[in-house]
């Protein structure tokens, strides 16, 4: 009977969309989907997601890249992300990376785009030591975050 119920259970979760975190287009706010369009019009494979209970993000491809970007639900873009190359990283916040983080690997890097400009993320790790960082377009060091073991 437990296992019945069980199974009764998920299948409402379900089917009510409470254990979905991705949402179809038609939940999406009309405001937020006409800035998406209008900001990204060449955009390709767009699935959205709620960030937040006032934020959206879209994840999409453009020009073969993947990116992403987040829109308040009046359409108020926040910010676009997308993934570079170790070797695109500027020289200053290699520079940065090699006189305070020497030993540690880079493992992701990306390019954070807000109405007020643009900023570096990049991720390092050294042995069981992860940081989130973010430089400006100068080099300069402007937030640091460790990265805690999901385990």
């Amino acid at each position: 009977m437990n296992k019945y119920l069980t199974i009764v259970s998920i299948g409402l979760l379900l089917s009510t969309g409470a254990c979905a975190s991705e949402h179809s287009d038609l939940e999406v706010p009309e405001a937020v989907k006409t800035a998406f369009s209008q900001k990204f019009p060449a955009a390709k494979k767009v699935s959205w997601d709620m960030e937040s209970a006032t934020e959206w993000e879209a994840e999409f491809k453009l020009e073969g890249n993947e990116y992403s970007a987040n829109f308040l639900t009046d359409g108020t873009w926040q910010e676009t992300e997308h993934e570079i190359k170790k070797a695109d990283i500027p020289e200053a916040i290699k520079q940065a990376l090699a006189l305070d983080f020497a030993g540690f690997e880079i493992e992701e890097a990306e390019i954070s785009e807000k109405a007020y400009g643009s900023s570096y993320e990049v991720a390092v790790e050294k042995g069981e030591e992860e940081w989130e960082l973010v430089f400006d377009i100068n080099g300069k060091l402007t937030e640091k975050q460790a990265i805690e073991d999901e385990d």
